[in-house]
């Protein structure tokens, strides 16, 4: 499978291990962000697809309390 792009740039976000499982994440972008299998802290499980999704991933991003939410950022 290719890269995911958004008008031409790909989104790679990801949730490391500080996080601490407040949901915030997954409040503000449901359709992209969900509890692990293992329920000790969130995950992207797919990344967004459209602008939609995209700017509620930011949202999440800027709202994580611990900064757990990385996004290696679009690539031309």
């Amino acid at each position: 499978m290719g890269e995911r792009k958004i008008n031409g740039n790909r989104v790679s976000f990801y949730v490391d291990m500080e996080c601490i499982l407040c949901s915030v994440c997954s409040d503000a972008a449901p359709n992209n962000f969900r509890m692990s299998d293992d329920e000790d802290h969130d995950i992207c499980f797919k990344q967004p697809d459209g602008e939609e999704e995209l700017a509620q991933c930011y949202e999440a991003q800027e709202n994580c309390p611990v900064e757990a939410i990385g996004d290696d950022g679009p690539s031309a």
